[in-house]
C-alpha cells in the first residue's frame, strides 16, 4: 500500500463549516442519506448544493491514468461515480480507455452526462457486480466511509478483489483533534470515520493492496 494524493490538482470547494453545523439536524442528516435531488441539486445545507460538470476532473483524470499507466482498451471502475464526471473526463483524456462507473444514488445515475449513458451502474461499493480481477483500476474516491465499518470492509475487499493491487481509495480523515472536530461539524454521509493510522488497519484488515488517501477539512 502506497499513500498517494491523485486528487492534487483538484480545485478546492468552499465550506461554511458554521453554517453546516448550525443548519444540520437528524432529518437533514436522513435526507442527505438518500443521496437524491436535494442532496446533489439542493441547497448546500443538504450536500453539495449543485453538483454540475465544470472540467475540474480532468487533471485528476489525468493524474489517474499517468499513476496506473493506463491505456487504450484498459477498463476502470469508479466506485461511487456519482454524475459520472470522473468517468468521461478519463474517456476524454484517455481515448480508448474503458471507464465505468458504479454509485447507489438512481438519481445522480440517471442524471448523469450524455458521453456516459450505459456505463454507469446502480448498486452498493459492498457488493461490486463484477468478475474477479475484471479491471485494471479502480477508484473509489470519498465513498466508502459513507458505510459502516463492516461494510467498509467489505467494499475494500471488493476493490481489491477487482483489482488487486491496482486500487485507489480516498476518505475522509483528521490528523488532528481540531481536524477531527471541523469534520464532525460538517459531515452529513460519512458512518464510520478514523485517523489515517485506524484507516491503514482497516485496510489492511481487509487485505488492502491498492493506494490510498485522505480527504481532510481544515
Amino acid at each position: 500500500m502506497t499513500e498517494v494524493n491523485l486528487l492534487a490538482r483538484l480545485p478546492k470547494s468552499k465550506r461554511n463549516v458554521n453554517a453546516r453545523s448550525e443548519a444540520k439536524t437528524s432529518e437533514i442528516i436522513a435526507t442527505s442519506r438518500q443521496y437524491g435531488e436535494l442532496y446533489f441539486d439542493g441547497p448546500r445545507t443538504y450536500g453539495y448544493g449543485g453538483y454540475r460538470y465544470d472540467g475540474r476532473w480532468i487533471p485528476v483524470a489525468e493524474d489517474i491514468v499517468k499513476h496506473f499507466n493506463l491505456k487504450p482498451g484498459n477498463r476502470v471502475l469508479d466506485v461511487g461515480c456519482a454524475k459520472g464526471f470522473l468517468v468521461k473526463d478519463l474517456m476524454t483524456v484517455c481515448p480508448g480507455l474503458q471507464p465505468f462507473g458504479l454509485d447507489i444514488s438512481e438519481y445522480a445515475v440517471m442524471q448523469c452526462e450524455p458521453e456516459v449513458v450505459g456505463r454507469l451502474h446502480l448498486g452498493s461499493a459492498d457488493i461490486l457486480p463484477f468478475p474477479d480481477k475484471s479491471f485494471d483500476a479502480v477508484i473509489s474516491i470519498n465513498t466508502i466511509h459513507n458505510l459502516e465499518r463492516p461494510d467498509v470492509i467489505r467494499a475494500v475487499k471488493e476493490i481489491e478483489r477487482l483489482a488487486p493491487g491496482r486500487g485507489f481509495i480516498q476518505v475522509d480523515s483528521y490528523r488532528t483533534r481540531e481536524q477531527r472536530e471541523l469534520f464532525l461539524e460538517w459531515v452529513l454521509t460519512a458512518k464510520f470515520h478514523e485517523y489515517p493510522d485506524g484507516w491503514i488497519r482497516l485496510f489492511r484488515e481487509a487485505g488492502y493492496t491498492g493506494d490510498y488517501y485522505w480527504t481532510v477539512i481544515e
